[in-house]
């Protein structure tokens, strides 16, 4: 089979393991006495919430409000689906947050709300404390976006800064919740996807200023005002495990990188390609990562050791960028920018780096594709991979050869998908 369409292929398997249209009607409790509310906040959201009514009884009371990313969205009929910014919150996300606590607060202990949660809900699910105004919110996240901090961190920040996150739109509802979850970070923590709305939250205000100061990041002075009252003890922290108001709250993981990474091996295996599980919590500079796995790939090349090809070294994870130029491009193509470089043609070698959200940074691909003439095309067209890579420029590099990956949003989420062919 043609390389491209291989790997392409093995892209797919692995997004198409963990459908919400395939996989959320197994997690979905009875209905209940009273009403039925569905919310929920994520790349997923939309396509979590028809996989809800698809299976919902007609006769059944059901309503609710989902917010998705700009152009995630896809029609419903009983349940609302609203889009706003990511990674950047916006007005949008705002008003859709606001709108959805008050429409869980208004729930009584005969109905039952369900909440559904995938990545991208920290910036889609925006409601600030009233002392920090949306533009201060844009403005550290934007400074924490840059600063290479890991999303589980970032979102510590975001938690403390919220209304509804960090456990706190459960802590308003009345109503029993059940939560189904579409993971996107490494550990598959339930309080780390989205910030964790209906999930206990372990982190404190003193860590939130922690990660600020070691990652070096701008504050505006109202964030910085209000993590340092919480730290003192002025403001109430987010619920705790253990605490009281969590106790009518059930938090599932119903998707993970780790069943996407095992589609993807099944596809392989069937093509008679030994797949090799490297993990799915990889993380790091996505610079760095991509020299740890081109030395392993010279070891497998020069020496068939500690794999004999033709194998697929697959991951997932999510690695980070420091950003210091002012280039386009997500952590796939920076991943693929350095590991082209170290690698420099060597024959047989096959990659591909995607985000299975179908949104690579802020882009409009998934990620792109690595060919052993990779580097030779992108020099004849006048194209420096350590030019593009020091100004964060992957996806210009990977444009100017044709080897982006495009495929539109996938309406799912569970991080990235890597893979090398070694043939």
């Amino acid at each position: 089979m043609n390389q491209r369409i291989l790997l392409t292929d093995s892209f797919h398997a692995a997004v198409g393991a963990v459908d919400p249209l395939k996989i959320v009607a197994a997690h979905l409790p009875a209905p209940p006495k009273g009403r039925t509310l569905v919310v929920g906040a994520g790349k997923a959201a939309a396509s979590m919430a028809r996989a809800v009514e698809q299976v919902w009884p007609a006769h059944a009371a059901l309503e609710g409000l989902v917010v998705t990313r700009y152009a995630h969205g896809m029609p419903t009929e009983r349940i609302r689906v609203l889009e706003a910014g990511h990674p950047v919150p916006d007005g949008a996300g705002e008003q859709a947050a606001a709108e959805i606590l008050a429409l869980t607060t208004a729930l009584t202990p005969d109905d039952l709300l369900i909440a559904l949660v995938s990545g991208g809900g920290s910036s889609l699910l925006s409601l600030p404390v009233d002392s920090v105004p949306m533009a201060d919110l844009k403005a550290v996240t934007n400074s924490l976006l840059r600063s290479g901090a890991p999303i589980t961190e970032m979102n510590i920040v975001r938690k403390h800064l919220s209304r509804v996150q960090g456990g706190r739109l459960a802590a308003a509802c009345r109503a029993p919740v059940v939560t189904l979850i579409i993971s996107d970070v490494t550990g598959d923590d339930p309080s780390a996807i989205a910030s964790g709305p209906t999930c206990a939250d372990p982190s404190t205000y003193r860590d939130a200023l922690d990660i600020l100061k070691r990652f070096q990041v701008d504050v505006p002075a109202s964030v910085l005002a209000h993590l340092e009252a919480g730290a003192a003890g002025k403001i109430d922290e987010t619920p705790k495990p253990g605490d009281p108001s969590l106790t009518h709250v059930t938090n599932t993981v119903i998707g993970t990188p780790h069943q996407s990474l095992q589609a993807a091996a099944e596809f392989f295996r069937g093509h008679q390609i030994t797949p090799v599980v490297l993990g799915d919590t990889v993380t790091g500079e996505a610079t760095e990562v991509a020299k740890v796995y081109a030395a392993l790939v010279r070891e497998i090349r020069d020496h068939q050791q500690p794999f004999k090809p033709p194998v697929a070294l697959i991951s997932g994870g999510e690695c980070t960028v420091t950003v210091r130029g002012n280039g386009r491009g997500g952590r796939c193509v920076e991943f693929l920018t350095s590991l082209a470089i170290e690698l420099n043609g060597m024959p047989d070698v096959y990659a591909l780096a995607a985000d299975t959200d179908g949104i690579d940074g802020t882009e409009d691909n998934a990620g792109a594709l690595l060919f052993p003439d990779t580097v030779a095309r992108a020099t004849v067209k006048g194209v420096s991979a350590q030019k593009m890579l020091a100004n964060n420029d992957g996806y210009s590099y990977f444009e100017a050869i044709g080897d982006l990956l495009v495929t539109g949003p996938t309406r799912t989420n569970v991080n990235d998908y890597r893979v090398i062919l070694v043939l």
